[in-house]
């Protein structure tokens, strides 16, 4: 979040939309600090905020929190014509617990349900995304996070509905893309400083 004003002010006019995460990456923040980390990234140029639910909250069947929670982080966004990925984190819930997190979603009106941070045990399953898929209601979308490192899971992923995929295998995905396409390979920059 620190970084979202410049970050805005060096993708002005490039059609790459800035964004930031809010309560990252546990969810355990008040909502007091999530409306006002929100209100600061709006502030500073974020388009998207990924919101992390009250992890905690979750676990503990307090739905009522987490519902108001999602609520005044989307209703705000919203109110700036900003959207909202509301993050589950998915390895640590029950399937009854998400279907719960997808319907409240869609009912207060999130742009996307995403499957995790990053930081959680896994990313995106196949099992998540399909039971996220089938409890969803237009428009919210839904967004495979992690797990996605190849172009045939990218294909996959999209033809079952998934909308936005969060990946790191970057060259692993476009690389091949890129080939199919007919089009030049990009150069890749090794850790080693090497080009590859």
């Amino acid at each position: 979040p620190y970084y979202v004003n410049r970050c805005a002010e060096l993708l002005q006019g490039s059609g790459v939309l800035p964004s930031t995460v809010i309560g990252f990456p546990h969810g355990g923040q008040t909502t007091s600090t999530k409306i006002a980390e929100s209100e600061r990234a709006i502030a500073d140029g974020a388009i998207e905020l990924d919101m992390v639910i009250n992890i905690s909250a979750a676990l503990s069947g307090r739905w009522q929190y987490v519902s108001d929670e999602i609520k005044a982080i989307v209703g705000l966004a919203h109110a700036h014509q900003r959207q909202v990925k509301v993050i589950f984190e998915n390895c640590y819930l029950t399937d009854d617990q998400k279907q719960q997190l997808c319907e409240i979603c869609c009912e207060i009106g999130a742009d996307w349900i995403k499957t995790s941070t990053g930081f959680g045990t896994t990313g995106a399953t196949m099992p998540d995304l399909e039971l996220m898929l089938a409890h969803r209601k237009l428009p919210t979308q839904v967004k495979a996070a992690g797990g996605v490192r190849d172009l045939e899971t990218l294909l996959k992923v999209r033809e079952m509905g998934v909308s936005r995929v969060g990946a790191s295998a970057t060259p692993a995905i476009l690389d091949p893309a890129r080939q199919q396409l007919g089009l030049e390979p990009v150069e890749h920059q090794t850790n080693a400083g090497e080009t590859g």
